[in-house]
């Protein structure tokens, strides 16, 4: 029987979700290699605390303003795959001129901050564009499961390479010459992992783009009906969480390396912490909310991740916050994962390009804000403040996270049919075991048992759709050289 264009479509669509994993395994390299360290890279400069800040919070801000003229790329382009692609190729050139500031002198660090914003800017335009091209592509029930699964592959694609690149950071350890020779190595592999990004999303099916005029608002227009809808009071209460958030967050990297003294290799391994946990969890937490709904994964992380920041302030030990970071990836996977999919469950395929547009820019704008003033706290702080000033941040910020959730989270609906359940419960089977699932307890243990396979088993699947990614190129190029072919027979038919 032959095929019907809906089955030609699904087999389309198939394929591109396994190229989508594998953009976003590439992407996540380019996470752990490059922009994972942007940060410590500033510290190397001898960046000042207010413009690490900076570097951690006006790029991304700028980054979330530029999405308000995604949608008119889109409509200038009518496709959602050409912005992304160039996006996706810019943001991977960046890494030379980052690289480069180094020998800039006195000038390296502003400069570090121009570049690393035109990087953000590359990286954040496209994502109202991919959001809705994904949203065309995921089935709606199965977005959860899909995103968990997708995010646990390219999270531990993040861990390995940031453990990577932690290791040879230290290995370079020294003069200032072979620690720059370090960030060189780390940088170099960030940008080619992000260009097999880039043709990973080349070889993915658009489904055809249709702009609705009826469907825009303007983001005035956003603004004011905020408080009265739901999907409003969503944004506005992640725009309050990241201004808490980004009143310490922006700040912890200095607070290791400069603060503490800790090493490159100590502060990867915190950090590494975290994103192990984080991964192990997500593809748990993902199946949870097909089952329980977005909202109230949402609503148990809103009152679990803000403890994170109160932990960092009861010791410096190693081990201590090593503990903490597990603990923070676990409840960040949920929050993460649900902030992602409460997206994608109340907004509408003709909207969603704008409902994304807008929630970034005002996270971004809440994001530079919180870091601003940061920055301004602690350079107004006394000395000594609790030990230090940094750990009167880490408090504020986590007053600030229970102040959102105690506002936002009761004004806030879940917009599907989910199964109902208790919170303390939700989070007891999360921890332990829940149906047709393994417990976040058990799989811990398990991918701790496993943590050595893991590499192999996850270049196995990433090479069974790298190979399927080569003959579709070879495919698509065998299919050009007969078209040249035919016009070229064509042509000397003519003569």
């Amino acid at each position: 029987m032959a095929e019907t264009p809906k089955d030609q479509t699904d087999e389309k669509a198939k394929k591109s979700l396994k190229y989508s994993i594998l953009d976003g395994f590439f992407y996540s390299m380019m996470v752990g290699f490059g922009e994972s360290f942007l940060g410590a890279f500033a510290v190397f400069l001898k960046a000042t605390n207010g413009q690490i800040g900076l570097i951690g919070s006006l790029p991304q801000a700028l980054g979330s303003l530029s999405q308000l003229l995604s949608r008119r790329v889109m409509r200038l382009l009518n496709s959602r795959k050409k912005i992304v692609l160039f996006g996706a190729l810019i943001s991977a050139l960046m890494y030379i001129p980052i690289t480069l500031a180094f020998f800039l002198g006195k000038a390296s660090v502003p400069l570090l901050l121009l570049f690393v914003c035109v990087y953000w800017i590359s990286t954040t335009i496209i994502g109202p564009a991919w959001s809705s091209w994904m949203g065309d592509i995921v089935n709606k029930n199965e977005r959860g499961t899909y995103f968990g699964r997708r995010n646990k592959i390219a999270g531990f694609a993040t861990f390995f390479s940031f453990i990577a690149a932690g290791y040879l950071l230290q290995q370079f350890g020294g003069s200032e010459i072979h620690q720059y020779i370090g960030y060189v190595i780390i940088f170099a592999i960030a940008m080619a992992s992000r260009i097999l990004s880039f043709i990973s999303l080349s070889l993915q099916y658009e489904p055809a783009y249709h702009d609705d005029p009826d469907a825009y608002f303007s983001f005035i227009d956003f603004i004011k009906k905020a408080p009265f809808n739901n999907y409003g009071m969503f944004v506005l209460y992640s725009a309050f969480m990241n201004f808490g958030v980004f009143i310490s967050t922006a700040f912890f990297t200095a607070y290791i390396l400069r603060d503490i003294r800790f090493s490159y290799l100590e502060y990867t391994l915190i950090q590494a912490a975290a994103i192990l946990m984080k991964n192990l969890s997500m593809p748990i937490w993902g199946k949870a909310m097909d089952r329980f709904g977005a909202r109230k994964v949402l609503t148990l992380a809103g009152f679990t991740m803000p403890l994170v920041p109160i932990l960092c302030t009861l010791s410096r030990s190693f081990w201590y916050l090593v503990g903490v970071q597990l603990y923070s990836g676990l409840v960040w996977a949920a929050f993460d994962l649900a902030i992602f999919t409460f997206v994608f469950d109340v907004t509408t395929p003709q909207k969603r390009a704008s409902c994304v547009a807008y929630f970034n820019v005002l996270n971004g704008a809440a994001m530079l804000a919180g870091a601003l003033i940061g920055g301004f706290i602690l350079a107004h702080l006394p000395e000594g403040a609790l030990g230090s000033k940094f750990l009167v941040l880490f408090l504020i910020g986590g007053i600030l996270r229970y102040m959102s959730s105690l506002i936002f989270l009761p004004k806030i609906r879940e917009v599907r049919t989910v199964e109902p359940i208790p919170y303390h419960v939700l989070f007891f089977n999360v921890l332990t075991t829940i149906p047709s699932t393994s417990g976040i307890v058990f799989n811990f243990a398990q991918g701790l048992e496993k943590l050595p396979q893991l590499p192999v088993r996850m270049v196995k699947e990433i090479s069974d759709i790298t190979n399927e990614l080569t003959a579709e190129i070879r495919a698509r190029a065998a299919e050009r050289r007969e078209r040249r072919k035919a016009r070229h027979e064509k042509q000397q038919r003519k003569k």
